[in-house]
């Protein structure tokens, strides 16, 4: 088998396009799951805490740290204690708390397409009634049967 047939079969096969419209619709699923969060959970809960942005939260220490002045922005203090170790743990916590309600949004998603699907399974669809054709054939069926 020559190596274009062989690769052709590969990349037309089932199972590799359907990975590849998955990742697709994966990666567009993931856009819109980003913007759910970003634009519609994360305002409510800046809101909540009080501080619209999670990644300027920081703590200096070392040499430089006492130059930064309170409430400086975690870019203004690099800029003003280049020197200083400055751990910046409020860009975890916002990826933290993205990494939640991403779980949460996907889990609420599986779990209401799982309760879809065993509803439908439970309550399958009645069998379309036969066509006035396939009355009529079933009808000379019978005919050639009696006799």
């Amino acid at each position: 088998m020559g190596f274009v047939k062989e690769f052709k079969e590969f990349a037309i096969k089932g199972n590799a396009f359907d990975l590849a419209v998955g990742v697709i619709i994966g990666g567009a699923f993931g856009k819109i799951v980003t913007s759910v969060i970003d634009d519609l959970i994360m305002p409510i809960v800046a809101a909540l805490v009080g501080k619209p942005d999670f990644s300027s939260i920081y703590f200096a220490m070392g040499k430089g740290a006492e130059n930064i002045p309170a409430g400086s922005t975690l870019a203004k203090a690099k800029e003003l204690a280049p020197d200083a170790a400055i751990f910046a743990y409020g860009n975890f916590i916002t990826v933290a708390i993205n990494f939640i309600l991403l779980a949460l949004v996907v889990f609420i998603l599986v779990k209401t397409i799982n309760k879809m699907r065993k509803t439908e399974a439970e309550n399958p669809a009645a069998p379309a009634a036969p066509t006035a054709t396939e009355q009529l054939l079933a009808e000379i069926r019978d005919e050639l049967k009696k006799k």
